[in-house]
């Protein structure tokens, strides 16, 4: 390979891993093509990127790079992973992949490199035991809710109670009132009698017009009789 072709390679992978910070490397030696398709299939799915680079180029496009530490301990050609919706999630997907038996038997994580420090094998696979993102905001969701949840039950239980004790002074007014409107009735009794009072005189008045009746019956008597003495 010429001095001029790898410079144009050693330009495309910092190209590519120009914003990524940490990466994880597994060895991709002995897939045949069909594997090799299925495993940039699958990796695709999970949107994770891989890339396979000779470590002597990579070396040369990562240097003074956060990635740098993560081929000071390989050689030959490996690949190199990153992507995913963070890092412990790609990382999980990475050692499923490694543990799978049916599939992919040449496939196998070897290292890598998280927050400038390089990881081996065996630090890849205890990180893949790690919460994942979303995992860790549920968690941290759960913990905030809780105490507000328990707030909120705590204003809710006396506020309950004292609605319950409005509602029930609102019903006693309301029959309180109903009593009230019942007893109306009764007091329509004096205007009757007053209208009964109100007639009486009428009646006094029928009575007064008899002694004038009287006294006319009288003087017919009397010229009856003054007529009968002639």
């Amino acid at each position: 390979m010429s001095k001029f072709v790898k410079n144009l390679i050693v330009d495309q992978i910092k190209k590519e891993l120009a914003e990524v910070e940490d990466c994880v490397l597994v060895n991709v030696i002995g897939l045949d093509a069909g594997e090799s398709g299925q495993l940039r299939d699958r990796l695709h799915e999970k949107n994770i990127n891989i890339r396979v680079v000779k470590k002597s180029l990579a070396v040369r496009a990562t240097e003074g790079t956060s990635l740098a530490p993560a081929f000071a301990e390989t050689s030959g050609s490996i690949a190199v992973c990153w992507g995913g919706s963070d890092f412990v999630s790609m990382v999980k997907e990475l050692v499923d992949i490694d543990k799978d038996e049916d599939n992919f038997e040449a496939f196998a994580a070897c290292g890598g490199v998280l927050d400038g420090e390089a990881l081996t094998a065996e630090a890849v696979t205890e990180i893949s035991k790690w919460p994942t993102r979303e995992e860790v905001l549920a968690t941290l969701v759960g913990q905030l809710l809780g105490p507000g949840a328990t707030l909120a039950s705590q204003l809710g239980g006396p506020g309950g109670t004292l609605a319950a004790q409005i509602s029930e002074i609102d019903g006693s007014g309301a029959d309180a009132s109903g009593e009230a409107e019942a007893e109306l009735p009764v007091e329509e009794a004096p205007a009757e009698e007053a209208g009964a009072e109100e007639e009486a005189p009428a009646e006094e008045e029928s009575t007064e017009e008899a002694p004038a009746e009287e006294a006319s019956a009288d003087a017919e008597e009397e010229d009856a009789e003054e007529a009968s003495d002639e």
